[in-house]
């Protein structure tokens, strides 16, 4: 079973100008990771649009992830879809390629209960034999796992761990505190709080931003399991101008477009999900500029 630990990036899907998939730019992207020291790859997360992307292209992005870790580090698939059906279809498809872990989100849109959230995980662990990581998002999709909802289904044997990018400190504490006693990665979605939840007892962090400074998010882990706790603050620190940036637009076209600022033809974001205004483009290229002053990376 991977180690989920660490660093994981959810690596954003390289598109040509016709929003088709750019499998040569997301290979680069993958080395460009590992170089970094990336600990895991994440495909078709919320940063890498799983939201928008069919199931074809799905197999087709993670086809190639796969083939390009070649081993190097674990490959985390997306596949939680609306329905339970097609979130099993999707988990299937992800084990037959040959991913390491699953990552699956909340249904969206319809409204669920906590105990309509067990069953729909419950009968998705019961159907692959991969591990599988929780994924809440309650500001995307209408779905919140409360902490006792993760608590009980960390009793299930192959669901491991947890992201939780709900922004609230207090919830990520309690799926801490809920599971100390359980063979149990919490993982924090908030790349403000990753070294603060690693003090808690988090195992690590699904962070957006190391698409545009993987060395210096990965420091964070890294200093932080060092003892360095110093030089992870710093690190933790530096990634708050960036972050900056994102009340001009939607973090995930914030994070593609830098990215592609840094000069990685990696395109935009799928249509209507791509654009930012002048004033965030200017105040993206200041962030930009300035933490390149800083040596960040």
């Amino acid at each position: 079973m991977a180690d989920i630990k660490g660093i994981i990036v959810p690596i954003v899907t390289p598109f040509h100008d016709d929003e088709s998939v750019n499998v040569g730019e997301l290979c680069r992207q993958v080395d460009r990771q590992i170089e970094s020291g990336i600990h895991a790859i994440f495909c078709f997360g919320t940063n890498g649009e799983g939201y928008i992307l069919s199931g074809q292209e799905k197999k087709i992005i993670l086809e190639a992830v796969i083939e390009r870790v070649d081993g190097r580090v674990p490959v985390f698939a997306g596949t939680g879809c609306i329905s339970t059906r097609e979130t099993i279809e999707q988990s299937k498809m992800a084990q037959d390629l040959g991913a390491d872990v699953l990552s699956i989100i909340t249904p969206s849109f319809a409204k669920a209960s906590q105990a309509e959230l067990i069953y729909h995980y419950e009968a998705v662990a019961q159907a692959v034999d991969l591990p599988i990581v929780l994924y809440n998002i309650p500001m995307r999709t209408g779905n919140a796992l409360e902490s006792q909802t993760v608590a009980r289904l960390a009793e299930v044997d192959n669901i491991v761990g947890a992201k939780d990018s709900s922004g609230d400190w207090e919830n990520l504490k309690a799926y801490i505190d809920l599971t100390r006693d359980k063979d149990f990665a919490v993982l924090s979605g908030n790349d403000s709080l990753i070294l603060k939840a690693l003090q808690y007892g988090a195992k690590g962090s699904i962070a957006g931003c190391a698409n545009v400074y993987p060395k210096n998010m990965v420091d964070i882990y890294e200093n932080f399991m060092r003892g360095d706790l110093e030089a992870a603050q710093a690190c933790q620190d530096a990634v708050a101008n960036f972050r900056s940036v994102f009340k001009y637009g939607n973090p995930n076209t914030v994070v593609k477009i830098a990215v592609e600022e840094l000069g990685f033809p990696v395109g935009a974001c799928r249509a209507p999900f791509n654009r930012l205004s002048e004033e965030g483009l200017v105040a993206l290229r200041k962030a930009l500029a300035e933490d390149k002053e800083r040596g960040l990376c």
